[in-house]
């Protein structure tokens, strides 16, 4: 039987969700473990995320498929997978998610102006030590109905004045609606952190020492 294409089909793919329930709590904790620093967590820790989702994008479809030489003029979409783009988001707890990352306040009052959904959203929902949360796919058609519900001004939420949030994010109501739509899809994960024995810097030893197979 062909297999079906679209980003939806992951969820029905029971052995792949099983593969996210199990390794992609571990894979995030590596992220944090990687882009941690003193104790802290920086910032950085949302591109490793991105690349672990992207990965199994490539890992489920194949590398023809899925594109990641975006312009850097795209704003939302973050890959395409069979010609259509896919924004990825991940939160940590309840958390605020970006719809844009800017600094400008203009440039934030001009996309609110403008905002229109372009594209499904994958949305990781991280709740270490509990199973809220998840692993959503948000349909392009959810986030058009909610937002001709809300509305643009409670939709998107615009930065404070006089702060440096660095983005334009979606409103909690928003947020709330578009995770618990009846057509959003989700797998439910258990946020359990391991001991994990992950050197951050073993690869680049290994190069170094021409032990990688990048040679």
């Amino acid at each position: 039987m062909a297999r079906k294409s679209g980003i939806s089909e992951i969820f029905r793919d029971s052995k792949l969700i099983e593969d996210i329930k199990r390794k992609l709590p571990k894979l995030f904790q590596i992220a944090e473990i990687e882009a941690s620093r003193a104790g802290k967590v920086g910032m950085e820790v949302g591109s490793v995320r991105e690349k672990i989702i992207i990965a199994l994008l490539i890992h489920k479809f194949g590398e023809e498929k899925v594109n990641v030489r975006l312009p850097i003029t795209e704003s939302e979409s973050d890959v395409i997978l069979d010609g259509k783009g896919i924004s990825i988001k991940t939160i940590t707890g309840n958390g605020g998610v970006k719809a844009v990352w800017t600094v400008d306040a203009s440039k934030a009052r001009e996309f609110i102006d403008n905002y229109e959904p372009k594209c499904d959203i994958i949305l990781v929902k991280i709740c270490w030590g509990t199973d809220d949360g998840g692993f959503f796919l948000i349909p392009l058609t959810v986030q058009e109905e909610i937002l001709q519900l809300l509305g643009k001004e409670n939709y998107l939420k615009m930065p404070k004045a006089g702060t440096n949030p660095r983005g334009v994010e979606f409103s909690k109501e928003a947020l709330d609606k578009l995770l618990s739509h009846k057509n959003t899809l989700r797998i439910q994960l258990t946020w359990k952190k391991e001991k994990i024995d992950y050197d951050i810097y073993a690869r680049w030893v290994d190069y170094w020492s021409g032990k990688s197979n990048l040679d």
